[in-house]
């Protein structure tokens, strides 16, 4: 019965060490493109429509 909650309780434990890892490099990577627009003095950034072959302007940041 022990060895089960142990279990269970390491596998809860990596899953949130994932979820903080994949959070911290997503804002890291947001932080990093922020700081490039900053540096070259653009007001953001495009990106391609991969349906349309479209350029657009990137508005994941915005709320």
């Amino acid at each position: 019965m022990q060895l089960i909650l142990i279990a269970i309780l390491v596998a809860g434990a990596i899953l949130l060490y994932r979820r903080f890892v994949a959070d911290a490099t997503k804002l890291a990577e947001r932080s990093r493109r922020e700081e490039r627009e900053r540096q070259s003095g653009a007001t953001g950034t495009l990106v391609k429509d991969p349906e349309t072959g479209e350029y657009r302007l990137d508005r994941s940041g915005e709320v």
